[in-house]
């Protein structure tokens, strides 16, 4: 960091303390971004763009296939960072970083025909549609993967010619700067991508800036909200990924066992902290007994264990306050009618820690019900049948991620394809991010879509272009 500034300008700089939430302890502090640090940055960014708009797709996709290289290559130092600031499992952060070097190769080797030109038939003079980078993207991103939501951003946006200015969740100031150098060191001009630590509370006067062209979060309902208004107010594109209360359908067709096996590994990716997390199961009336005793046993299959050990399926959740606000959720519930199954209790050992949950019996007026629980708790709903199977699914504020489990895959493919109001409806498989396939969802989940052809076409100009002879 630049620090020929003033005294005052160094006082307005805030100190971020990473915590690890296995144990409690506080870890490394960083020193924060100024406004007018940032500021500074956005406008480095710019400068940056104008060279980096008139790059070849070719010079870009090198520099995006060595950003890969660095990822694998520091595969276990940037687990172990996500360890150590929020709790990820060493195996998750492995997978995580693998994840976003796949994400750089292939946007390196599409992008091109991605962003090709497009021809227009107007019967005469020569038109087509054009795909033009619009400058700095500002990207508001959360602590619950802290890499790949980054990556997922970034590898699309540079690779459109794009520049970027990070600001990442506070949890997590270490892997928000080890994500920058990581593309200086795979040769990317060095303002291209910045890093800025800064609170939530000074992004409006980032969002406003002129250096600003559009606007990327992935975070809360509220959040959303707030930027979706500062842009909105701005004229600035955004995107946003929000929340989501995902619901799988079990239909009385299912095979019990192997529905329950998907229903707790939707559960409890990454502890159950993640928005497309299957977190409301809805079960046909004549195999709800059975899916009860099912989906116990597989989430008996995720005990806590320290992140940092080569088997850990279930760590801690990121925080105290999360751990805290989960279980108030469970506790409301079970208060309004649910009934505990699994866990539900808050153990007696330091650090964040709360274990794999099952409730039954989840009813309206219930948390468990209405709202997005982030943590390994998972709500068994009953329906009737399909109908109000899929009425409970629609009922939500949410739709982001959705599921059905049956053993007729016509029937299953239909309700999923036509029925669910989601961004994406999965059939007897967890949903998950792909590059290849686009992410996004509808209603309070959210607008625009990332990853795949449509999530690179969201920060482009789509210019028509006609030469009349």
């Amino acid at each position: 960091m630049d620090d020929r500034s003033t005294p005052s300008t160094r006082a307005e700089r805030p100190t971020f303390t990473a915590v690890d939430p296995a144990t409690g302890a506080p870890g490394r502090s960083y020193q924060g971004h100024s406004v007018r640090d940032a500021k500074a940055a956005a406008a480095a960014a710019a400068a940056a763009f104008q060279a980096w708009r008139r790059t070849d797709f070719g010079h870009r996709a090198g520099l995006m296939r060595n950003a890969a290289q660095v990822l694998r290559r520091r595969a276990a130092e940037f687990a172990e960072l996500m360890t150590a600031e929020m709790g990820k499992t060493h195996a998750d952060g492995l997978a995580e970083i693998e994840k976003c070097a796949f994400n750089c190769d292939y946007f390196a080797e599409h992008a091109q025909a991605f962003l090709a030109q497009r021809p227009a038939d107007l019967g005469g003079a020569k038109a087509y549609v054009t795909f033009n980078p619009l400058g700095v993207v500002l990207a508001v991103m959360p602590w619950n993967f802290p890499f790949w939501q980054v990556f997922r951003f970034a590898a699309p946006t540079l690779m459109a010619g794009n520049a970027a200015v990070l600001k990442h969740a506070s949890s997590v100031p270490g892997c928000a700067l080890a994500i920058e150098a990581v593309f200086r060191e795979a040769g990317f001009p060095n303002d291209l991508l910045r890093t800025v630590l800064i609170p939530g509370g000074q992004v409006r006067a980032l969002i406003e800036d002129e250096n600003i062209a559009a606007v990327t979060l992935t975070g809360s309902v509220a959040a959303g909200r707030e930027v979706a208004a500062a842009a909105g107010g701005a004229l600035k594109k955004v995107v946003l990924e929000l929340g989501g209360s995902d619901a799988y359908l079990v239909l009385e067709d299912a095979d019990v066992e192997k529905a329950a096996a998907v229903c707790a590994a939707a559960r409890m990716v990454n502890a159950g902290q993640s928005c497309i997390a299957g977190k409301r199961f809805i079960v046909a009336r004549p195999i709800k007994a059975a899916f009860e005793t099912a989906l116990v046993a597989a989430m008996k299959a995720y005990p806590m264990a320290d992140p940092r050990a080569q088997d850990a399926k279930h760590g801690p959740l990121s925080s105290l306050k999360a751990r805290d606000d989960v279980h108030a959720q469970v506790a409301a519930s079970l208060a309004k009618g649910a009934r505990l199954l699994l866990g539900g209790q808050v153990p007696d050992r330091p650090g964040a820690w709360y274990p794999a949950t099952v409730l039954t019996d989840v009813a309206p007026g219930q948390p468990a019900y209405e709202d997005e629980v982030f943590g390994p708790v998972a709500a068994i709903i009953e329906a009737a049948g399909e109908a109000e199977a899929i009425a409970i699914a629609n009922a939500s504020a949410f739709g982001l991620g959705s599921g059905v489990l049956t053993s007729d895959l016509a029937r299953g493919e239909r309700i999923a394809a036509q029925e669910l109001e989601a961004g994406m409806s999965f059939v007897n498989a967890n949903v998950r991010s792909d590059p290849r396939l686009p992410f996004g969802g509808v209603k309070h989940s959210g607008h625009g879509r990332e990853c795949s052809e449509f999530g690179i076409h969201e920060f482009v100009n789509i210019k028509s272009v006609l030469v009349q002879g």
